[in-house]
């Protein structure tokens, strides 16, 4: 079964507000067996920047995994602390097997 992938490209206006975010989405992420492959480090945008600075890719065990955790009351609940300070972009991408 193919894994299932976030692609999320975040502006951050208030850092230590963003923290309760943070800090509510874990739960949802481990709930869904999340794994993060890259989290707001270096980055370059080379086509359509988007102005964002924050990029973030995660991994889940599948694509539904990926949407039901953002579906999740998990996630809702971290939603609502992330509204007014941050503004996102996030897709779902269903991954491939070789």
């Amino acid at each position: 079964m193919p894994k299932g992938y976030w692609i999320a490209h975040v502006a951050v206006d208030d850092l230590d507000e963003y923290q309760e975010y943070v800090r509510r989405a874990a739960k949802a992420f481990e709930k869904h067996g999340a794994r993060f492959l890259a989290r707001a480090g270096k980055a370059e945008e080379m086509e359509g920047g988007l102005g964002r600075g924050r990029h973030v890719v995660i991994e889940f065990p599948s694509f539904q995994a990926a949407v039901d955790c953002y579906h999740s009351d998990e996630y809702r609940h971290a939603r609502d602390a992330r509204a007014g300070v941050s503004n996102a972009y996030i897709t779902v991408v269903e991954g491939f097997e070789d």
